[in-house]
């Protein structure tokens, strides 16, 4: 069994996959037993084929391609319930993350992990966005942290990593990622945040409008609030076990 698996949804990046994932290699190679899963997410591109093509001479990378694209959460999922590895990184796969980031993150899971901690969120404290989405960003972290009281200042970083059991006991609904501190608090573990690199996209364009992250944020931001309401974290008095022969 690996130490990590690394989940990265794609969805028509044909221009980013051969050099995030020659990094993701850099950076992993020889300092951790990782495997490297890619989920196309009905890319109309070439993004499947290359991501075939590579496979071929690399067999850490496993490639799972959804028929029509269901969105980055399901893609997540998807790639998480293939993992083999206790532990997942997942990094966004516009190359705006840094995979040399990733062992920073694992180790501080590891070492925290005694205390509670189960997530390891990456903070993009220098953002590499336009303006407009920078400001947008750093409202709705602000409204989400204010409401959801996940500690987290970034909710949005693809750049995360957490244990595998601990994203499989809590709900899955659509958009899960951008919830992921609040959810994973709300299901009893501890989140802590860890400064990465951000940089510009290698090539491509962003999927995401404003208005579409705005609407959709709210509605979903309603839904983990109603979810945060119904949970309950009873106080156990009392356990009595008996040895089995």
């Amino acid at each position: 069994m690996p130490d990590l698996s690394v989940v990265i949804p794609v969805h028509n990046e044909e221009d980013n996959i051969r050099l995030l994932i020659d990094e993701v290699r850099q950076s992993l190679d020889n300092v951790l037993d990782y495997e490297l899963i890619y989920v196309n997410d009905g890319s109309s591109d070439s993004t499947l084929n290359i991501l075939q093509e590579y496979s071929a001479g690399f067999p850490l990378l496993h490639v799972i391609s959804h028929e029509t694209g269901v969105g980055q959460s399901t893609a997540i999922r998807t790639g998480i319930n293939h993992a083999r590895s206790a532990v997942i990184a997942t990094l966004d796969g516009d190359g705006q993350n840094d995979p040399a980031d990733i062992p920073a993150l694992y180790r501080a899971l590891i070492e925290q992990a005694e205390f509670g901690v189960v997530l390891v969120n990456g903070y993009r404290k220098q953002r590499k966005d336009t303006f407009i989405k920078r400001i947008s960003s750093r409202l709705a972290n602000g409204i989400r942290g204010w409401l959801l009281d996940d500690n987290t200042p970034d909710t949005g970083c693809g750049l995360k990593v957490f244990k595998r059991d601990a994203y499989l006991a809590i709900p899955f609904f659509d958009h899960l990622h951008r919830f992921l501190p609040a959810m994973m608090i709300n299901g009893g573990g501890k989140v802590i945040s860890v400064e990465v690199n951000h940089r510009e996209r290698h090539g491509g364009s962003s999927h995401y409008g404003f208005f579409d992250r705005l609407w959709i944020g709210i509605f979903d931001l309603m839904g983990v609030i109603w979810l945060k309401s119904r949970t309950t974290h009873p106080v156990v008095r009392q356990e009595i076990k008996h040895e089995r022969e």
